[in-house]
């Protein structure tokens, strides 16, 4: 989201004859990426609104639906500026308007992108805390721990992106200044720290599911926290190696559509969660003999107990209440 990154565009137009053949390539692959862009971004708006109204309105929260909300809060405002960035790129090409994405719009974009993989990362590591130490999950983790972690992590997140928008070009346009190296560097131990927190819990909750002789059985919480986790690592991963590395190797427009496809991919991941919310809490469900709310789907998907009298279908109509459920935030 470097502004630098955006007059790549208008670069392009200065090419020589000899290459345009490739520069239509690269043109039609640019508008392509950004309308499909725009479109999973609004379908995401769409199902992660329905996430934050009905937690935030229509369901009691708990100790993990508490991630979830401030999850999609991320999300919701990830998508919403990667419509703004993508119809900045449309009306660059179809009007030939040099208008950069706004500086503070990038911040934002930043800030949703580190506090999304801060809360990810931090339910896979609180699911990992309370299967391996159930004990001391249910007695003494404090009351209101998802709260507290939550306003941290957003606290964290949005000093970082403020911080490197300051001091390395994103606002004050410098970006040799004397702190940006070391912002960098702390910028990218946070988010490797994120990655191995997220990788290494995740592989200790399968370890415990598909291994040992004191396997767990799967809930409906584990397969969600799981296909979220996966989700990222797929399409949320490639916009943060983008972001700090090949930005930093490459200043060459023939790369611009790698750097819009890990956007497209980010878009991808954002909104892929609550389409994993519904489909795990809908799944094997018999929706021709009893239909079911959202609410009750969502509350299915964060079910943190075995599934009661399957083969006859009689679901309890409100799934019952998550591990450590009683530890409201």
């Amino acid at each position: 989201m470097n502004p630098s990154v955006t007059t790549r565009i208008t670069e392009l137009t200065e090419i020589s004859a000899s290459e345009q053949p490739h520069l239509q390539t690269l043109q039609t692959e640019i508008l392509i990426l950004n309308l499909m862009t725009i479109i999973t971004a609004l379908v995401g708006l769409a199902g992660n609104a329905t996430v934050l109204w009905l937690l935030g309105f229509h369901m009691r929260r708990n100790a993990f639906s508490v991630y979830i909300l401030h999850l999609a809060t991320a999300d919701f405002i990830l998508l919403f500026c990667s419509i703004l960035h993508a119809l900045e790129k449309l009306i660059m090409f179809f009007c030939f308007i040099s208008k950069f994405f706004p500086d503070f719009f990038v911040i934002v974009t930043v800030f949703a992108y580190i506090a999304g993989l801060s809360f990810l990362s931090t339910i896979s590591m609180e699911r990992c805390l309370s299967i391996m130490w159930p004990i001391w999950y249910r007695c003494r983790r404090p009351r209101h721990m998802s709260a507290v972690m939550c306003a941290l992590l957003w606290t964290m997140s949005l000093l970082l992106s403020i911080l490197e928008g300051n001091y390395c070009g994103f606002l004050n346009r410098n970006p040799h200044d004397f702190w940006c190296p070391a912002l960098d560097f702390i910028s990218v131990a946070w988010l490797m720290l994120l990655f191995v927190l997220l990788s290494g819990s995740s592989l200790v909750l399968l370890t415990r599911l598909l291994c040992g002789s004191q396997r767990i059985q799967p809930t409906r919480l584990y397969v969600t926290v799981g296909l979220t986790v996966l989700v990222f690592l797929l399409c949320g991963l490639p916009f943060g190696i983008h972001w700090f590395l090949l930005v930093w190797l490459q200043e060459d427009h023939t790369f611009f559509h790698l750097y819009l496809t890990a956007i497209f991919l980010s878009c991808v991941n954002s909104c892929a969660n609550p389409i994993i919310y519904f489909f795990v809490g809908s799944f094997r469900q018999r929706w021709w003999k009893r239909r079911q709310t959202l609410r009750q789907v969502l509350q299915r998907a964060l079910q943190d107990t075995p599934e009661v009298d399957e083969h006859g279908g009689s679901l309890p109509q409100e799934p019952l209440e998550m591990s450590g459920s009683s530890l409201v935030s």
